[in-house]
């Protein structure tokens, strides 16, 4: 079988682009999505709200700028097929130095700090990246670049249920974590659920799940359903656009389902902001 070779140079250079690029252009699909709830929303000062939101969009889109001043602690998803092999360098360091670029070329803010509970020092480049690793078959690489902003970030919960608490507790702890995060988390939101697993696992499949495209379909019928009354009793919260008020208060709630242990039923809810920051590449 031919191993095929992906040079380390080439992947920071690609990681620093997408660094810039998520910083700077909205997803095609939350663009989308903002536009749809632009015309539904109900509330004068919700759509006010969300025209702001699309205004802010296009002139990052424009002026080549960040879409917000919390430009993100790095997460970077890589999809690495089998029958690669990366020369020139270790490939985490490839990576950090494109994060390093990225931010540095892009007049991104650094927001790391080196150490978490004390002197709390920045970084002054935004490294180290978070990065989470797949080995899929395959010579292809596939890297993804998701800036993740504290005010999201900051409302992530995880909750450790009896399996007998079943559906209705995942309703309940879904319902209560967007309630209690407000407008921290600058809805509207993507709501990611991760059900099954461990703590560990649950917490890694929600932040997994606000990254599948807006308006796909789960490829679980009962994740359909789930997900269907999860986002009609978010959005009659009452939130809203930036905690305004309004029926838009998620875009959508994803849901990402892992086997777990017959006495456990672990589930994390991560919250993406309205930004959404992802942009992707395959090498």
């Amino acid at each position: 079988m031919k191993i095929r070779n992906i040079r380390a140079q080439k992947i920071t250079k690609t990681v620093a682009r997408l660094c810039q690029e998520a910083n700077y252009f909205l997803p095609n699909d939350v663009h989308r999505a903002l536009k749809q709830a632009h015309k539904t929303e109900e509330s004068p000062l919700g759509r006010q709200t969300l025209d702001r939101i699309l205004a802010n969009a296009q002139l990052a889109t424009e002026e080549k700028m960040a879409m917000c001043q919390d430009c993100g602690i790095a997460v970077v998803y890589l999809e690495i097929g089998q029958d690669t092999h990366i020369t020139g360098g270790n490939l985490y360091e490839a990576i950090n130095e494109g994060v390093r670029q990225g931010y540095e070329q892009g007049y991104l803010r650094k927001s790391m700090v080196r150490q978490p509970y004390s002197a709390r020092v920045n970084t002054q480049d935004n490294t180290p990246a978070v990065i989470h690793t797949d080995i899929i078959p395959g010579d292809k690489l596939k890297i993804t670049v998701m800036p993740k902003g504290g005010g999201s970030e900051n409302m992530s919960r995880l909750f450790m249920l009896t399996p007998g608490q079943g559906r209705s507790g995942i309703i309940e702890v879904v319902l209560r974590t967007v309630n209690e995060a407000g407008s921290n988390p600058c809805p509207p939101v993507i709501v990611g659920v991760g059900i099954g697993g461990t703590a560990e696992m649950a917490m890694a499949l929600a932040k997994k799940a606000t990254l599948r495209p807006l308006g796909s379909v789960n490829s679980n019928p009962e994740n359909v359903r789930l997900e269907k009354e999860l986002t009609k009793r978010v959005n009659a919260l009452g939130i809203g656009p930036e905690g305004l008020g309004g029926q838009t208060t998620a875009l959508a709630v994803h849901i990402e389902l892992f086997p777990t242990h017959i006495a456990s039923l672990p589930i994390a809810v991560s919250l993406q902001c309205h930004a959404a920051r992802q942009k992707e590449a395959i090498l």
